[in-house]
């Protein structure tokens, strides 16, 4: 069976109290994670039939799997403020396999607006006078009085809101009136509780990375030391703050069962941090985390080093981490595609890749007034808050897109140059080790003498293009060194990076090693040049790999004998086996401490720190050892054409890469693949009646005379008070919860589906099917906690009956809450 991987790279937007509507789609890409993950182990995910959606999503995966066999992961997740919790807690699950259902009491019981205020917020008899511009604002600054607020509320929440809302207004004023430890408090908990549950597996294959990253807003900000021209040098201030954590692969070295992202408290500083909503939340500083894991007897190992990484400005300027303010995240990114997009290099590719960039948009659609209210100017408040709080959140993502259609052009374009140039390279490959090379028979010595010899001839050939590429190469190797060094050194570009970019380059271009026409000279292949890259070029090393696991993969896609396509992925196993070495030296952990010393004092001796680098990859040895082990993987083929196609792509690499890296621009990605775009919002779920609400409004909102307003007619409650909503109702928060959960299965079944090529499509009846039966699981499974709002889901009930009987589905009614137990 042919097999395709679904990569989702996830980014959560920012949206306050629609965090919790958030949380329930997280928690569908969490469970279709885990039915993913269980159907490759031949097991199931769901302890609770008929109240799960990991069994419908594993009969999804069994549907498509009727053409190909697909597997489903998330391996980059992006968050902003309260899209940014969701990202670290999903993440987090994700690396260490924990249980997610540990979560739905932070957002039901604890985001609750009496537990998040402060419990030391004085109370004024000026209090409420003070705070009716609060509740303009809340109400969406419209001219409408406070006491005629309560009409755009849901008639069954009102006396609930009103009352909450009241004592909101009571509490201290030109403070913030929720509490930051206490927010903390509840952030840590909830990564604890999802920890308790013995583990799962990971969920997400050991050789993948993981990478999260969720924004923050430096309140004070930082120093960064820009170079000019003249003057020479100028000190700027850095606001934009991204916290990243990264778990990486495992190549079999150590036996683990889990991976993990960091330690809990790291987790809850990016968490409290990217959510830290101005006016609302006090900002949040190191202090504030240290308290509460005092109050809960928990140590912090690492903490020093974790702080001077996402704080390496400060503390390079000699500033302790422990001074930082940071804000929340949306104030200067509150769509973060940006990192989302750069974590794309370096990823593996163990099969077919179909690679998304899912985005999730809980307030989607047209905001603000495009047209004006009758041409009329805005107010003087209605100025200043939009251009300080609205507008930086809503600029669309217009830029994002186009930079990552940028990057799917390439892949295209690349492919079509590697499809139009293997007759050549093939009959180049002849002209270099002889057209009767296959009648020989392949040994270690043979596969290097070999390649060297394609390697020449690809130079000779390429004639004035290789100086382009090899100038490319050569300064793409040297500044990976340069990188290397600094990195381990624990430089920065106020703490000598500068110095020791400018003596590396001295010194390599002093001993003449970057001339490229060294290579087409008599006795080319030892030039300096040439021994220069043996002993530094890693990436040229990885991209070969790659790229022969590419014309495996292409192979294996085309074979109708079993036998001989389980042979090529044990093939295909062990050239990821072989890739191991090399991807650990772009790790940390590869080096020594005695090198890291070496690299803090290479400006003062760059040779000695070279030479270090060099030996520790020992790039020289991996190839001799890649040869042998190439040769035995190559021998267990059976069918000649397939071992003789594998030997040209390694032998002709090359060619490919003289023509590809420029292409590139010297990136040198891993992933050749087209990116693809989906939303996850209430505006493109429209199977349940309520969901066509939506599209109707999505359709309305386009024109630029609609008088729609997307908050009130949105599903969701937490939209209501500028997005505050769902603090103020427990009826609120089950709501958007629910919806979350309902639009995340829809979408996700959607995303899932459309995997398969045109003509090979779902029926829709069928697609139907499935959606009803992941709704009523998550009806069934939800019930006994929802209690309250018993109308929503009896209107639900009869939804998802209307959808299964036009589907064809026999199975209705749906099953009760005493069925379930």
């Amino acid at each position: 069976m042919r097999e395709k991987e679904l990569r989702l790279a996830l980014v959560c937007y920012g949206g306050v109290s629609l965090a919790i509507y958030m949380h329930g789609i997280t928690k569908e890409v969490w469970k279709l994670l885990r039915a993913s993950t269980a159907r490759a182990r031949l097991t199931s995910a769901c302890a609770l039939p008929g109240a799960c959606t990991e069994d419908v999503y594993a009969e999804l995966l069994d549907v498509i799997g009727e053409q190909v066999d697909l597997h489903v992961i998330v391996d980059i997740v992006a968050g902003a403020s309260a899209g940014g919790i969701n990202g670290i807690q999903l993440a987090h699950a994700i690396a260490g396999g924990y249980d997610m259902e540990a979560l739905r009491d932070l957002w039901l019981v604890n985001a609750d607006i009496d537990n998040l205020l402060d419990a030391e917020a004085a109370s004024s008899r000026f209090s409420k006078w003070w705070a009716r511009p609060l509740i303009w604002w809340l109400n969406g600054r419209t001219n409408r009085l406070p006491d005629n607020m309560e009409d755009d509320l849901d008639p069954e929440a009102r006396a609930e809101v009103r009352a909450k809302l009241s004592r909101f207004i009571r509490s201290r004023w030109f403070q913030p009136p929720f509490s930051g430890p206490g927010f903390s408090g509840y952030l840590f908990d909830a990564l604890t509780a999802m920890e308790k549950a013995p583990p799962g597996p990971p969920l997400i294959p050991a050789s993948q990375p993981l990478d999260l990253f969720v924004t923050v807003t430096d309140f004070h900000g930082s120093p960064q030391n820009l170079q000019l021209h003249s003057p020479k040098e100028i000190i700027e201030t850095e606001h934009r703050l991204i916290i990243g954590f990264h778990s990486e692969i495992d190549d079999g070295s150590t036996v683990t069962t889990t991976r993990s992202l960091g330690h809990r408290a790291e987790l809850t500083l990016a968490a409290r941090a990217t959510a830290s909503f101005p006016g609302a939340f006090p900002p949040t500083q190191v202090g504030e985390i240290d308290g509460v894991l005092a109050a809960r007897g928990v140590s912090w190992p690492g903490r020093d080093a974790f702080l001077r990484r996402i704080l390496a400005r400060r503390t390079s300027a000699g500033l302790p981490p422990e001074g930082a303010t940071l804000i929340d995240g949306s104030v200067l990114n509150n769509r973060p595609f940006g990192p989302a997009i750069e974590a794309l290099r370096h990823r593996p590719a163990h099969r077919e890749v179909d690679r998304r960039f899912v985005y999730i948009d809980p307030k989607p659609g047209a905001r603000g007034d495009p047209a004006g209210k009758a041409g009329a100017p805005p107010g003087f408040f209605t100025t200043i808050l939009r251009s300080l709080a609205d507008i930086p959140r809503e600029q669309p993502i217009r830029d994002n897109l186009e930079a990552i259609e940028g990057v799917s052009a390439r892949v295209r374009r690349l492919r079509y140059v590697v499809d139009g140039m293997q007759p050549q390279v093939d009959a180049a490959i002849a002209r270099a080790v002889g057209r009767r090379f296959f009648l020989r028979k392949l040994t270690p010595a043979r596969l290097s003498e070999w390649r060297s010899k394609t390697q020449t001839l690809a130079a000779v050939e390429a004639g004035f293009a290789y100086a382009a590429y090899g100038q490319l190469k050569f300064a793409g190797v040297v500044e990976s060194l340069i990188g290397r060094l600094i990195h381990l050194g624990g430089f920065d570009m106020r703490g000598g990076a500068a110095e020791l970019r400018r003596e590396i380059w001295d010194n390599v271009t002093a001993r003449k090693l970057g001339e490229v026409a060294q290579v087409t000279a008599r006795g080319g292949a030892h030039s300096p040049f040439v021994e220069f890259l043996r002993r530094y070029d890693l990436e040229f090393r990885i991209r070969r790999l790659r790229f022969l696991l590419r014309r495996l993969n292409s192979l294996a896609e085309a074979i109708d004998d079993e036998d001989e396509r389980e042979r090529l992925e044990k093939v295909k196993a062990g050239i990821y086996r072989l890739m191991a070495p090399y991807l650990a030296c772009r790790s940390d952990g590869h080096y020594s401490d005695t090198l890291r010393s070496v690299a803090a004092a290479s400006p003062l001796d760059p040779v000695m720190a070279m030479e270090a680098l060099a030996d520790a990859m020992d790039l020289n040895a991996l190839d001799t050892a890649t040869d042998r082990d190439l040769v035995t993987l190559f021998e267990t083929i059976s069918a000649k054409s397939h071992r003789q196609a594998l030997l040209r792509a390694y032998l002709g690499f090359a060619f490919y890469d003289i023509t590809v890296l420029p292409l590139l621009q010297g990136d040198g990605i891993d992933e050749f693949d087209e990116i693809m775009v989906d939303r996850i919002s209430p505006a493109d779920a429209n199977s349940l009646s309520r969901g066509r609400a939506t599209v109707a409004l999505a359709k309305a909102t386009t024109s630029a005379t609609s008088t729609v307003d997307p908050v009130r007619a949105s599903p969701l409650k937490g939209t209501q008070l500028n997005s505050f909503g769902a603090f103020f109702s427990r009826a609120y928060r089950e709501n958007d919860y629910l919806w979350g959960r309902l639009h995340g299965a829809e979408r996700l079944i959607d995303i899932v589906a459309s995997t398969l090529p045109d003509n090979q499509a779902i029926a829709p009846e069928r697609l139907r099917g499935i959606k009803a039966r992941a709704f009523a699981a998550i009806l069934t499974a939800e019930r006994g906690v929802l209690t309250s709002i018993p109308d929503l889901i009896e209107s639900l009930e009869a939804d998802i009956a209307v959808l299964m009987a036009a589907s064809g589905d026999p199975t209705s009614p749906l099953p009760s809450a005493e069925d379930n137990e």
